[in-house]
């Protein structure tokens, strides 16, 4: 017990002085028994998360700079801790929480978390969701079907009955989202932050796949999945870097709703992957992740951009002349008269179940698009296309 302590402090040491998100990684145990298996995990784009390892224990901790929870009992300075054991008997440092590893039941609260699991084939894992709107995944759905997995209600209406019923070990939580987590805390059930919304860069949003595979054990697998997402990403992104000026098309994003039209900002992920695919949006403020705009000031920012991306749930089959009716003013965009809108349906395809970590396909429907000479001509694309 006293050298799992001193290890244990001297891991949180290490932690307190390099864990910082982008860029840390972990070293591999030694010694025997799942010691042994300690896989590396190199923590390179995600800057919601950073781990260390020691001999005995995995110190993950989890935060950022806009973190506002709920659950603000379990922080500590604006960060989660979690020591990750492979056994009961380990010590672990003062302010974690002990999770033993791996972990063979949850509950997902979002379809991005869903889409860690569904890309490294851990359903097993997963015993409850929120919901299965706009969910296509015939496994998920069947395990819902024959109760395997159950759905315990939406986020701040959550039905503690069904989530007693899920057993999990540990629940997934987006902590800046709604909320509602004070009922199924009182449950006792240690609730894991994932935020990975939250990353502004799409392969950090994809490297939580990393995260996850650390809970089920499953690093090996996130790791190579991962390395796959990248390489085909980074790969694409460099045919469009040397694109000149004068031919990089210019995109703008979002449709009017309520009154309001709620436009991505410069710094956020899609603008990023715009950007990568040879493109370039109109909106260049890089301090902000997004805005509600009045139609006016969106029109004087977007009126002559070439491309036009909108993103809905839209019922049938959409057209420009639902975008016109949804708008009138929509047919003075230049994107509309030239009929150059982007279009993806959520109804039609597993856009928010399992694009989070596919930012390499996003990427390249994009750049078929924008650049189809950069792709092979007979390219079918999976989430966008142009609109007919």
């Amino acid at each position: 017990m006293r050298k799992g302590l001193l290890l244990g402090m001297a891991a949180v040491a290490v932690l307190a002085s390099a864990c910082s998100g982008k860029g840390a990684r972990t070293n591999s145990g030694t010694g025997d028994g799942a010691k042994d298996s300690v896989v590396n995990i190199e923590v390179k784009y995600a800057t919601g998360f950073c781990v260390r390892d020691s001999a005995d224990v995995r110190l993950v901790e989890v935060g950022a700079p806009t973190l506002q929870s709920s659950t603000a009992s379990l922080r500590q300075g604006g960060k989660y801790h979690f020591a990750l054991v492979h056994s009961d008997d380990v010590a672990v440092p003062e302010g974690y929480t002990k999770v033993r590893v791996p972990i063979t039941s949850t509950i997902c609260m979002t379809a991005l978390q869903l889409s860690n699991f569904t890309i490294l084939d851990a359903h097993d894992v997963v015993k409850g969701l929120t919901g299965t709107k706009n969910l296509f995944n015939e496994d998920i759905l069947q395990r819902v079907k024959d109760g395997r997995i159950v759905k315990i209600g939406m986020e701040g209406n959550f039905d503690t009955e069904m989530v007693l019923a899920a057993n999990p070990q540990v629940i997934f939580i987006s902590p800046s989202k709604r909320g509602g987590y004070d009922a199924i805390k009182e449950t006792g059930i240690t609730l894991v932050p994932h935020l990975g919304y939250q990353e502004l860069n799409p392969l950090g949003q994809a490297e939580w796949i990393k995260f996850i595979g650390m809970f089920i054990g499953k690093e090996r697998e996130a790791n190579e999945v991962f390395a796959g997402i990248e390489s085909r990403y980074q790969q694409l992104k460099s045919q469009t870097s040397n694109l000149k000026p004068e031919d990089r098309p210019t995109v703008t994003s979002g449709e009017m709703h309520y009154g309001n039209w709620h436009a991505v900002g410069g710094k956020n992920y899609l603008a990023q992957i715009f950007r990568d695919a040879g493109a370039d949006y109109v909106i260049n403020d890089e301090e902000t992740s997004g805005e509600n705009l009045e139609f006016e000031k969106m029109y004087a920012l977007a009126a002559n951009a070439d491309y036009w991306r909108i993103l809905n749930s839209f019922p049938g089959e959409f057209s420009y002349e639902a975008l016109k009716a949804a708008e009138p003013r929509n047919e003075l965009f230049k994107a509309f008269k030239e009929r150059k809108v982007i279009y993806c349906n959520m109804k039609q395809q597993p856009y928010y179940e399992i694009s989070p970590v596919e930012p390499d396909v996003l990427l390249k429907d994009f750049v078929a698009i924008f650049h189809p000479e950069l792709v092979e001509p007979d390219y079918k694309p999976k989430y966008y296309k142009l609109l007919r």
